[in-house]
């Protein structure tokens, strides 16, 4: 599993990020392995959140925006209207 380094204000920790983990791994289809940290797509998701930057413009720091971009779509989806999407769900996780 390919991983990035980066060390910004943005990022969480390891150990805040093993929080919401699993709920981030149940939503993936495990129709291949993986090849990307889901911590360096989560924090790199903070940063562009953080820094309002442009996805293009995400930093070599992290996996490729389309990687990025594709995951934010894909966890930002809200399963049923009455369910918040489950960035929502961990986002609100992390700030306790």
């Amino acid at each position: 599993m390919q991983h990035f380094s980066h060390h910004y204000q943005s990022d969480i920790s390891r150990q805040q990020f093993d929080l919401i983990r699993q709920d981030l791994e149940a939503s993936r289809k495990r129709t291949h392995p993986k090849h990307i940290d889901p911590y360096d797509i989560f924090c790199a998701m903070l940063y562009v959140l953080k820094n309002g930057c442009t996805w293009r413009d995400l930093l070599a720091d992290y996996p490729k925006w389309s990687t990025v971009y594709y995951y934010w779509m894909s966890w930002s989806k809200a399963p049923t209207p009455d369910k918040p999407a489950l960035l929502t769900q961990v986002l609100a996780d992390c700030k306790k």
